[in-house]
């Protein structure tokens, strides 16, 4: 499955939007955490796309057979700017900049790949139907990083 980027600010809720639709299609519903990072991380990195490079992206989605245990959820954006992804450090007051921190935190794995004259970024999430032990984690948010978004915003 794939979506045609414009390079438009605005296309990034057509993304989030089709990405759930796609979920959804696919049996994972809307308010598993799994669907809510997978749409967190389809913005962040259509976002980059569209503001770094100024040209077309495409977005893709791999989703695995639902039935089985453990599924993977890939998500792809490549576009045509050859740059690599350059994670960066802002400070406190910069209002950018955190987007491949984000992926780096939620994806189970990520990396980048040239693609012709551009480049594909990609993420992968892993999903289980339901965790054996109250510690174990298959929602796509690794252990560490569990409850950091909710901690974040109850502190603002």
């Amino acid at each position: 499955m794939q979506l045609e980027v414009r390079p438009d600010p605005a296309e990034v809720g057509r993304a989030r939007r089709w990405a759930r639709s796609r979920l959804a299609g696919s049996g994972i519903e809307a308010d598993e955490p799994l669907a809510e990072t997978l749409v967190l991380l389809v913005s962040e990195l259509v976002t980059n796309a569209v503001v770094h490079t100024g040209c077309p992206a495409v977005l893709r989605l791999s989703l695995a057979a639902v039935a089985a245990e453990v599924a993977t959820v890939r998500l792809e954006v490549a576009d045509a700017s050859d740059r690599a992804p350059v994670p960066r450090c802002p400070d406190g007051d910069e209002t950018g900049g955190r987007g491949l921190a984000l992926v780096d935190g939620l994806a189970d794995r990520w990396g980048w790949s040239p693609e012709g004259a551009g480049k594909r970024i990609w993420c992968e999430l892993d999903r289980c139907e339901r965790p054996e032990a109250p510690e174990a984690s298959c929602s796509g948010v690794a252990p560490e990083y569990e409850g950091l978004a909710y901690g974040a915003y109850e502190a603002v």
